[in-house]
């Protein structure tokens, strides 16, 4: 049975990886690749009432994640819809590239920490194509932002999935990731901004000649933009000191701000028409979230769940051990198997194969795992939903990426595994 479940696993995950190519959404083969797993560990796996208990397990595991990061993109959707953002995009004005690229970069990454890196890439790709006029440049500040938005996401628990993953499931605090994470990640974005700045070094700013002012569908006022802005903002950071407080699991939390913040925009547009508050509605929003997404990440959870529960993730954690030998170097291959496929299985299939009981809860294992995950992805263009966008959105070619930007990443990448190893060592040698 472990060899029909592996071979699954892995035709499920190249697919998964070959997105693109194969034309197949990763969302169908993820969902396929776990009906598939859970068919024949239920077929042949024997004991059916503790199978039973498995799948119901890992389904009230699955759902706190979907459920979370459900309320979290649609708080992003009502406030976009507000034009919320605007907020931080109409405070930057410089008219020199490599001033304006620490600016894009540094708001990126902070901005990525409260919301997450795809949300952020999108926000701040939106605003270069307003800003700048040549397409050489916005591929750079793509590129910029894409190392941006992983590395500022990597270093608190609301940031990135995977990083929202390993919170959930108890294996990082709140505190301790954000003080053992954020130096190796802002090393991880300084060491390709100061590079990028000497290719960009005396350029001037290029704006377009004509600027459309689209905004949203909907004119907000000045007043309704803030308010959405902060109550989003303040729902998003508010989850973990509501978790800190009650000790519930944090969809509890982001349910109950979404609650808040429905009633917030139905009280501030009661007295519009239909017709003219219907976009601005959380019920809008609702419908604008990426549900393929979500769908996606039901699908790989439950898929390495199966893994998990027939051990045959502990099994390659032993062999990993036996191969390799060394924690950290099996951490930083994670990272950069980020490059190439998605790093939510990666990180789903880690945190079945290591044992809380001998990797307790901010372990080095965990931190780092969510530092190299979450950062190893800018590498490749396609190795993380930021990257995937901003390929999208800027037209930005597999093969420019890799040669322009790649090897920034990867600089940036292993100078912050670099620093939080010696960090590490510091601090608890």
């Amino acid at each position: 049975m472990s060899t029909i479940l592996v071979i699954i696993f892995v035709l499920a995950y190249a697919s998964i990886a070959l997105e693109h190519p194969l034309q197949v959404n990763k969302s169908a083969s993820a969902l396929i690749g776990a009906g598939l797993l859970w068919t024949v560990y239920a077929v042949m796996g024997g004991d059916h009432h503790l199978i039973s208990e498995n799948l119901s397990e890992s389904v009230a595991t699955t759902a706190q994640i979907v459920f979370f990061l459900m309320g979290a993109m649609t708080i992003v959707e009502v406030v976009d819809a507000h034009n919320g953002f605007y907020v931080i995009t109409s405070r930057i004005k410089t008219t020199k590239l490599s001033s304006l690229l620490w600016l894009v970069g540094l708001v990126s990454f902070f901005l990525s920490c409260i919301l997450d890196n795809l949300t952020t890439t999108i926000v701040m790709i939106s605003l270069m194509k307003k800003l700048l006029d040549r397409h050489e440049d916005r591929l750079f500040f793509a590129g910029i932002i894409v190392i941006a938005a992983n590395a500022g996401g990597a270093w608190t628990p609301i940031g990135d999935v995977t990083t929202t993953m390993l919170w959930i499931g108890g294996q990082i605090t709140t505190l301790n990731i954000m003080k053992g994470v954020f130096l190796p990640s802002l090393v991880c974005l300084v060491v390709p901004l100061a590079l990028l700045t000497f290719v960009l070094r005396g350029k001037n700013v290029v704006s377009p000649k004509a600027v459309e002012n689209n905004g949203n569908k909907l004119q907000t006022t000045s007043f309704e933009q803030n308010l959405m802005f902060c109550m989003g903002v303040g729902t998003l950071v508010a989850v973990p000191i509501f978790k800190g407080i009650t000790h519930l699991p944090p969809f509890m939390g982001i349910l109950f701000g979404l609650g808040i913040l429905w009633l917030v925009g139905e009280m501030l547009h009661r007295t519009k028409d239909d017709d003219d508050k219907e976009h601005l509605t959380l019920v809008a929003a609702l419908t604008r979230i990426d549900m393929s997404c979500l769908v996606f990440f039901i699908g790989i959870l439950l898929a390495v769940a199966t893994l998990e529960h027939t051990h045959i993730l502990t099994a390659l954690a032993q062999w990993l051990d036996m191969a390799v030998g060394r924690q950290d170097i099996i951490v930083i291959l994670i990272g950069l198997a980020s490059a190439v496929v998605d790093n939510v299985p990666l990180v789903a299939a880690s945190m079945g194969m290591y044992d809380m009981a001998k990797y307790p809860t901010d372990s080095f294992l965990w931190e780092f795992l969510a530092f190299c995950a979450g950062t190893g992805g800018s590498i490749l263009i396609i190795g993380s939903a930021a990257g995937v966008a901003a390929m999208g959105l800027e037209k930005i070619h597999f093969f420019w990426y890799a040669r322009k930007i790649g090897w920034l990443a990867a600089l940036g990448y292993f100078s912050g595994v670099f620093t939080y190893v010696v960090q590490y060592a510091l601090l608890h040698g």
